[in-house]
């Protein structure tokens, strides 16, 4: 196994407060894992101790198998939830100065093309939309070509299209052999771009595996949703249990072949039916709950 970051029993305290709690992970390389949880899990705190941002409680943190040095820093990527750029400069400019900053980098020009930076290269930081800034920052986190990249949360904020092109833009990253922890929101983020996920909650990582062996395990079964006035017959004759929510009704079921034979056999119109897997989201309700954290 080709180790490039594990984490053994790493604890951060706030005064009383345990932001984590005995979390533990290794990552191999070349693989994207995704670290979920809701609000005040312990996620960003667990990310920016791995960093070196800020100083554990306890517990012991490996890069390439070796204690993290000094040089570690240097060879790391990051992505910052938040970051204050200088108005007064250009995108160009900052490029250019945060090259100076590290001392091993590539030329900016393989950085412009990758991140598709060239249509705004020379506007200034203050000047360029939410999705080119995401591009921007994430251009930022490569300039000193890291083999481990962290991205807290980077596509938050942005449209449908922004979010989707900052994917592909990963996926590119993630083939060219980088490894990759993100932190997100968004379930089908995480889906879609995690080879591993591990969701958190009250600072333990509470689950861990891939995408698919997790909704396995942990959501069974598929919601039938079809307009409720489709569903006219009386559901005391209908064998699967029918929820009705707002103007549709719900049918949960392990066997989607015998519901459909069910409905049909009863009359039902399934022109307007829609179906339902399972995905991460439903496993992530399942395990922190739906209710609100602030």
């Amino acid at each position: 196994m080709d180790l490039i970051l594990e984490v053994k029993n790493l604890v951060k305290h706030y005064g009383k407060v345990v932001a984590v709690d005995d979390v533990s992970f290794a990552l191999e390389k070349g693989v994207c894992f995704g670290l979920l949880g809701p609000n005040g899990a312990g996620k960003t705190t667990t990310i920016e101790v791995i960093e070196d941002v800020i100083l554990p409680t306890s517990g012991e943190i490996f890069y390439k198998e070796s204690p993290r040095t000094p040089s570690f820093r240097e060879e790391v990527g990051i992505q910052f939830q938040s970051t204050a750029l200088l108005n007064f400069l250009t995108v160009r400019e900052t490029l250019q100065t945060f090259k100076s900053f590290f001392k091993q980098t590539g030329p900016i020009e393989e950085l412009v093309e990758l991140c598709r930076l060239g249509e705004f290269l020379d506007q200034y930081n203050d000047k360029i939309s939410g999705g080119q800034r995401q591009r921007f920052l994430l251009a930022l986190a490569l300039i000193n070509r890291p083999e481990l990249l962290f991205l807290d949360e980077p596509s938050t904020g942005l449209d449908p299209q922004a979010r989707r092109n900052l994917w592909d833009l990963i996926q590119n990253i993630k083939a060219a052999g980088k490894t990759i922890i993100l932190t997100t929101h968004y379930m089908e983020e995480a889906q879609f771009l995690c080879d591993e996920v591990a969701i958190m909650d009250y600072g333990k990582i509470i689950v861990q595996g891939t995408p698919d062996a997790l909704i396995r395990q942990h959501s069974r079964g598929t919601t039938v949703v079809m307009p409720k006035n489709r569903f006219i017959f009386k559901k005391d004759g209908f064998p699967l249990t029918v929820r009705t929510v707002k103007n549709n009704v719900e049918i949960k079921t392990e066997d989607v072949n015998q519901c459909l034979e069910q409905l049909i056999a009863h009359g039902v119109d399934l022109s307007d039916m829609t179906v339902r897997s399972p995905n991460l989201e439903t496993v992530f309700l399942n395990l922190t709950g739906r209710q609100l954290r602030e």
